[in-house]
């Protein structure tokens, strides 16, 4: 089966679009109904995080971190025991497309880095959104790693070590490890994913947190 993992800490407020989603994409026909297992981390939370996640189907697991890294590996570590062969990752405060993890398998690569969009820029000023636009390449052959667009075989993440425990750039560490086990990455912006920009982060050093300091620039 595939197995996905979304991290959260207090993410009630966006956690519901992102498993509705996840939902639709675990239904692609090119998965050829494959089960699909969607785990939500609940990192620390005290918000109706774990009860919207269950509301929608998805499994949970508690940890008490408030480490990215550590929960993501923890929701891998559950997938991989209950027998997933693929893992994919994205963030609560993200929406993937109908063919995220059609397109992800399709590349048949060790893994998959995906590119991101960003629906609202409101609470940003334009000099950051045209900046975003003039330097992200949204296009496949970039060098781009996030957690919100991010797939691995399972056994390419057993060779790799998984995640390091970092509470930031965890992702980054991922791929640094996969690289030097001599994974194939796929770097493709077929794997649509759209995130947030909000200026609320949850991750210090974070998507979220560069584009901050790009306003303060």
């Amino acid at each position: 089966m595939i197995g996905v993992v979304v991290p959260a800490h207090n993410e009630e407020a966006l956690l519901k679009p992102c498993l509705i989603a996840l939902a639709e994409a675990s239904c692609h026909p090119l998965l050829d109904g494959e089960a699909v297992r969607i785990v939500v981390v609940l990192d620390a939370c005290d918000d109706r995080t774990g009860v919207i996640a269950h509301a929608h189907g998805a499994q949970t697991l508690s940890v008490s971190a408030r480490n990215v890294g550590i929960a993501r590996a923890a929701g891998a570590d559950l997938l991989l025991a209950e027998g997933a062969r693929w893992l994919a990752f994205t963030d609560a405060d993200s929406r993937v497309s109908p063919g995220w993890l059609a397109a992800q398998l399709a590349l048949g690569a060790d893994a998959v880095c995906g590119s991101i969009a960003v629906d609202d820029w409101s609470e940003h000023p334009q000099s950051v959104r045209d900046f975003f636009r003039a330097t992200y390449m949204d296009a496949d052959g970039h060098r781009h790693v996030h957690g919100a667009n991010l797939g691995v075989s399972a056994q390419a993440y057993l060779r790799a070590g998984g995640f390091p425990p970092c509470a930031c750039s965890e992702d980054v560490g991922l791929v640094d490890r996969l690289i030097a086990t001599g994974a194939q990455i796929a770097w493709s912006a077929a794997p649509r994913v759209v995130t947030s920009a909000r200026t609320a982060v949850r991750a210090r050093g974070g998507f979220g947190d560069t584009l901050v300091s790009w306003a303060a620039n």
